[in-house]
């Protein structure tokens, strides 16, 4: 990192380590002349601007500073959670704040490209009802219910998302968007990412910013993990970290998971698995979130079966928990209500060490279900703010 860059001054200025041309001399070491020189070259691409101090910061005496601010106004980001019957969309501000919002059907195994093609049409009706124009568009964050290589934004050998393995999902998804959208181009960014760590990512950031290693646990229709370490998404060397719908139970020999193999967590205690479990006992349910039907109402069956899955799953994180030594454990998705947490709790302190959970938070999501949009916001908002990405953004708008 160039810490003499424009880049660098504006990381420092969106994370409120700098606030006033002073702080960045003092931190930076640079001159009064080389940090107004960066701070122009920001304001002349409009991402900053600098506003009267708050009254209980002004000083009794001398010149008030004027306080430097990132202006998340200036641009915005669209952004799908993508679940395998249903999908969310939405314009969002650089900030995260949503401008406007989307849900409704989309079945995932119709194929990537009848799905990127279906979101290309919201994202132009979002843009129409926020009254944004497709110009102001920085970017597109996709989040999915699939592993995801972090360098090339492809789905790799999804278990339940057929026919998006190794698919060109980016180059689609702006050739789609700008044959859909009125004034989309097609060199806007477009990234990737695994559903459950862009909701981990958006639920530490907003929720627990002091907590350097976050956990969160996505049980939908199938079962995913989310790790946040020091304020960074864990993806492991290929995108398939967290991927713990897949480890294998011994008591469960003979479950078929959809992965192809026997005895997997998902096979057993997934929005999936009791969906199938219900029906099979005269309770007709298609998905997770039918499972999540079952439960608000307080069917017997489901509250049942969820508890009982949230005792497989506690049994894994026993494990997870005592590997990771996280300080907030987060159950989200689907089956993230009491029955499932009562279950996860029986287990996980029963098996793991009392050194490992004595300091452990065990919660539920506070996002719900705008967690991965605002995850996949934050994405696409650090991948072209961050100091590098800025500097190569500025010098091309300069060229």
């Amino acid at each position: 990192m160039n810490q003499a860059s424009a880049g660098h001054l504006l990381w420092l200025i969106r994370r409120g380590q700098a606030t006033t041309r002073g702080e960045l001399q003092r931190i930076t070491g640079l001159s009064r002349s080389t940090v107004g020189h960066r701070l122009d070259q920001l304001f002349r691409a409009g991402w900053i601007r600098e506003t009267a101090a708050d009254p209980v910061d002004v000083p009794t005496v001398g010149r008030p500073a004027l306080r430097l601010e990132f202006d998340a106004s200036h641009a915005v980001v669209l952004c799908a959670d993508l679940e395998t019957r249903h999908a969310r969309a939405a314009v969002l501000d650089l900030s995260g704040a949503v401008l406007a919002e989307h849900s409704g059907s989309l079945i995932i195994n119709q194929g990537p490209g009848e799905v990127l093609d279906r979101l290309a049409q919201w994202f132009g009706m979002l843009l129409d009802k926020a009254g944004v124009a497709a110009t102001s568009v920085c970017g597109i964050g996709l989040s999915v219910p699939g592993p995801v290589d972090p360098v090339s934004g492809q789905v790799v050998q999804p278990p339940i998302m057929p026919g998006w393995d190794r698919y060109p999902v980016p180059e689609r998804m702006r050739r789609s968007f700008a044959a859909q959208v009125s004034g989309g181009g097609e060199d806007i960014p477009v990234l990737v990412g695994n559903d459950a760590n862009l909701m981990a990512y958006a639920e530490q950031r907003l929720g627990f910013p002091d907590c350097s290693a976050f956990l969160l646990i996505k049980v939908s229709t199938g079962i995913g993990a989310g790790v946040v370490v020091d304020g960074e998404m864990y993806r492991g060397i290929d995108g398939a970290a967290g991927d713990i719908g897949h480890i294998r139970l011994s008591d469960h020999p003979h479950a078929l998971c959809r992965c192809g193999s026997y005895g997997c967590l998902a096979a057993v205690a997934s929005g999936r698995a009791l969906a199938e479990q219900l029906t099979g006992s005269g309770v007709p349910t298609t998905s997770g979130s039918g499972v999540r039907d079952q439960l608000s109402i307080g069917q017997p069956d489901a509250l049942r079966l969820a508890r009982d899955a949230g005792r497989l799953v506690g049994e894994v994180l026993a494990t997870v928990v005592t590997l990771l030594n996280p300080g907030v454990l987060m159950i989200a998705g689907d089956l993230a209500g009491p029955p499932f947490l009562t279950g996860v709790r029986e287990l996980l302190y029963q098996r793991a060490m009392p050194r490992t959970t004595a300091y452990l938070q065990v919660v539920t999501s506070r996002l719900g279900d705008r967690a991965g949009l605002i995850g996949a916001a934050a994405m696409v908002v650090e991948s072209l703010y961050g100091p590098d990405r800025a500097d190569a953004r500025l010098n091309g708008l300069a060229a």
